[in-house]
C-alpha cells in the first residue's frame, strides 16, 4: 500500500514539475480592474511567473474546500462529542450500580466477576 501511495505522489510531483517548467512566462496580476484603480490611483499590480499564479489558485481552492468542509462537519463533530460523554457516563452508572450490587450481596467473587 505503501508503494502506491508512493508512487501516487511521485506522479503529482512530476506532473506539477512539468506544469512549472512549462508556465515560466511573467504575467501581471491586478487587484483591481484598469478602469478602478485609475479612479482611485491606486495600482496594486504584481509581476509573477503564470506557475505561481496557478499553484496559489489551486492552493486558495484547496483551502477554502476544507474551510468549507470543517464548518459543514461541526454539527456532526459537536454531535459525536455528545455521544461519547454519554457512553461515559453511562459506562460510570454501570459501575456504580455493580459495586452496590456487590455490597448488597456480600459476595465478594461475585463482585469480582463484575467487575470484569
Amino acid at each position: 500500500m505503501k508503494t502506491i501511495r508512493y508512487a501516487f505522489w511521485a506522479i503529482v510531483a512530476l506532473c506539477l514539475i512539468l506544469v512549472g517548467l512549462g508556465n515560466t512566462a511573467m504575467v501581471t496580476v491586478r487587484a483591481m480592474p484598469e478602469a478602478i484603480s485609475n479612479l482611485l490611483n491606486i495600482s496594486p499590480d504584481v509581476q509573477l511567473p503564470l506557475f505561481v499564479v496557478i499553484f496559489i489558485g489551486v492552493a486558495a481552492g484547496l483551502m477554502i474546500g476544507f474551510l468549507w468542509e470543517w464548518v459543514r462537519e461541526h454539527r456532526i463533530r459537536s454531535d459525536a462529542r455528545a455521544k461519547t460523554r454519554e457512553a461515559e457516563a453511562l459506562k460510570r452508572e454501570v459501575a456504580d450500580l455493580r459495586a452496590s450490587k456487590a455490597q448488597e450481596n456480600g459476595d465478594d467473587i461475585l463482585a469480582l466477576i463484575d467487575a470484569r
